[in-house]
């Protein structure tokens, strides 16, 4: 995980020098590449903060991360319970039907 960011630097950077170099030459397929690098780069950038907080977080207090992880896993499956009982219904009015 620690060399996502370092490599999201990079790919900021290298998208940025494209960037302009595309407007220097006014080649918008190489402006538009190098904007889509520096992107990435900042994706990976942000990634790799988030993983740092999400550690951070589960070794600092690991018994609330388990109970958000386990609500989140409960509501998940109320949400999909319910969606496959309306889909069945459904499924069961419309073969009935005449």
């Amino acid at each position: 995980m620690e060399t996502i960011k370092p490599e999201g630097v990079l790919h900021e950077v290298e998208g940025k020098v494209q960037n302009t170099a595309g407007a220097a030459t006014g080649d918008a397929a190489a402006q538009l590449s190098g904007k889509a690098k520096e992107l990435r780069g900042k994706a990976q950038q942000l990634c790799a903060d988030t993983a740092t907080v999400a550690r951070d977080a589960v070794s600092n207090n690991p018994l609330g991360t388990l109970a958000v992880a386990v609500g989140a896993g409960l509501l998940l499956g109320a949400l999909w319970s319910r969606n496959h009982t309306e889909m069945d219904s459904r499924a069961d009015s419309r073969r009935y039907r005449r």
